[in-house]
């Protein structure tokens, strides 16, 4: 039997649910449902119906954005796109009626998804620069800074992460693109590289929000790469990097590790270091290893630092379905449930061919838009972003929210609009859920394998 009254039940508004689903049957779809507002004496107890609590009062994180890493290649495949074409897939990608995204990654240098291999001090074998007298972002100005020039004219506050893949090889033991590590002499030069880096980003109007000190620094098989252990990464930020950043009056955020999620002490390790914490904003994870609650390891150990989850990619041998549900659940929702508050995917675009890449980079990665010729289409990964960009922007706090249900997943967050917004995920069949946030109330239907966000 179900038992259950409502008192001094008005309408009050609509809510938007937005649903994508694994059999893409729905990408994005909206439809609007109606809004109960008034005092509820008691819910549905009985009844077939999932029960989903929003707790508004109860706050988390506060979100920096969503979004993906501008490769090169990506910035590449975008300026060969004519001009119609340009503008309007840059309006998809970044305003409120394309999907809103807030935040993107680049590469200082080039990441394994340029066509080639470079620095912004590559100097013939042999040859060194320790004061830099050969420093130039001269490649960046090819396809990368036009790109986000463009990007900035449409989201004006985009805010943009740079990290390196490898410095100059000049600086390297291995004096090798691929793997090595940064000689100890040459720690006050790199750090000097980052300063020279911001400051000549920022002489084009383009602001750096964040830069981590080494794209997955256990990693040193990709190319280009280094290997950078924790130890090296606290001398690096103590002694020379957060110094001089605040020597030149450089508040850009200096985030630390940016690889897995399977190895949780190396930051906590650098954070541990009290000088070194100090000039830290965020430690970053990918999860190609490990699971999304090591986040919440490094929270609980260092809560006043934030943890941004800046990489996972989307493969050619990977299905629709698999990846939209798998993304949604650990990606999305559980590194936010673990306190991330920032979520990028990995690359924006590719060709047919998931080129361009160097020489031993990623031969395999999707981009969440494929661009062959002025041909392009929609990938798995744009609808991940799309699905949680689009109706939650930057700003907005996480919330509290539970469910009646294992196979339905809950995220909320209140906005600065003074809106609420919720994500749930259904692993299962079709299933009628029941919304309660405080006085207000709506029913949903979810479809089966599905993620629905809902605004109101």
């Amino acid at each position: 039997m179900v038992m259950g009254a409502l008192l001094h039940v008005v309408v009050h508004a609509q809510v938007v649910q937005s649903t994508t689903t694994a059999d893409q049957k729905q990408l994005v779809s909206e439809k609007k449902l109606v809004l109960i507002h008034g005092n509820t004496i008691s819910t549905n107890t009985g009844g077939a119906k999932v029960h989903i609590e929003v707790d508004a009062q109860k706050k988390y994180q506060t979100i920096e954005g969503f979004g993906y890493a501008l490769t090169g290649g990506s910035a590449q495949l975008i300026q060969s796109l004519p001009a119609f074409k340009k503008q309007t897939v840059l309006k998809e990608i970044f305003t409120k009626k394309g999907i809103g995204v807030s935040y993107i990654r680049i590469s200082m240098g080039a990441s394994d998804l340029d066509a080639r291999v470079f620095s912004y001090d590559d100097l013939p074998s042999g040859q060194t620069d320790s004061m830099l007298t050969h420093f130039s972002i001269a490649e960046d100005t090819v396809a990368l800074i036009p790109t986000i020039k463009a990007a900035l004219t449409i989201q004006p506050h985009l805010k943009i992460m740079a990290s390196p893949w490898s410095p100059p090889v000049w600086m390297k033991t291995n004096g090798s693109t691929m793997g090595g590590h940064l000689m100890l002499s040459y720690y006050g030069s790199y750090a000097q590289y980052f300063v020279k880096y911001i400051q000549a980003m920022k002489k084009l109007g383009i602001m750096i929000h964040a830069v981590t000190l080494q794209n997955e620094p256990e990693h040193g098989g990709n190319n280009p790469s280094l290997l950078m252990t924790a130890a090296e990464q606290t001398v690096f930020v103590r002694d020379y990097l957060g110094p001089l950043f605040k020597k030149n009056n450089i508040h850009t955020e200096i985030v630390i590790y940016d690889h897995n999620a399977d190895h949780p002490n190396y930051p906590i390790e650098v954070l541990n270091d009290p000088q070194a914490k100090s000039y830290i904003s965020a430690a970053a994870f990918h999860l190609y290893l490990g699971e999304e609650r090591a986040l919440s390891k490094v929270h609980d150990a260092h809560p006043d630092k934030k943890v941004y989850f800046t990489e996972q990619w989307t493969g050619a041998k990977g299905d629709f379905a698999g990846d939209f549900m798998w993304h949604m659940e650990h990606i999305v929702l559980g590194t936010m449930q673990n306190w991330s508050s920032l979520v990028l995917e990995w690359n924006l675009a590719a060709d047919a061919s998931y080129a361009p890449h160097t020489p031993g980079g990623c031969t395999q990665c999707k981009g969440a838009f494929t661009i062959q010729g002025d041909t392009i289409t929609k990938n798995v990964s744009y609808y991940i972003i799309a699905q949680v960009a689009k109706y939650i922007p930057a700003d907005a706090i996480r919330t509290a929210s539970k469910s009646s249900s294992k196979d339905v997943l809950s995220l909320s967050f209140s906005l600065q609009n003074g809106k609420q917004a919720l994500l749930l995920i259904n692993k299962a069949a079709t299933q009628e859920v029941e919304v309660q946030a405080a006085d207000q109330k709506f029913n949903a239907v979810l479809p089966a394998n599905s993620a629905s966000t809902f605004i109101w």
